[in-house]
């Protein structure tokens, strides 16, 4: 298929994930059909609006409070005309996130002392030459 259906996220501020669609290969009646789902359940309020002068539709998907929790939280966007996934977004959250940080900085210090470790061994060989 020619066509192609692009969406590129722009920011995510204030609660509100904000991306920018583009549609090409059709002529300018297209029009998008979009819905958000987190867990299977419609997200309400997403907003679609027409930018002509560039040439793109911007997508607002506002993130209700009830749908944040402990862990990763998963959005789908998907466009029902093309009946396609177009994207999605995720956040993170609680104590799943501070063990993922407490594992990398873990990780960070061992590689640290591995570099420690070889630079002064490198500075000893190279005085001794």
């Amino acid at each position: 298929m020619s066509d192609k259906i692009e969406l590129t996220k722009l920011r995510l501020i204030e609660g509100i994930w904000h991306g920018s669609l583009k549609h090409h290969g059709r002529d300018g009646t297209w029009q998008p059909n979009i819905e958000v789902t987190h867990l299977g359940f419609l997200v309400d309020g997403v907003e679609v609006e027409e930018d002509h002068v560039q040439e793109c539709w911007h997508v607002r998907v506002p993130i209700p409070a009830s749908r944040i929790a402990d862990g990763v939280q998963t959005f789908v966007i998907k466009d029902r005309h093309e009946a396609m996934m177009l994207g999605s977004f995720s956040i993170i959250a609680g104590d799943a996130l501070a063990e993922d940080i407490r594992a990398e900085l873990s990780l960070l210090r061992a590689e640290l002392d591995m570099l420690k470790k070889v630079f002064r061994r490198h500075c000893l060989e190279t005085l001794q030459d």
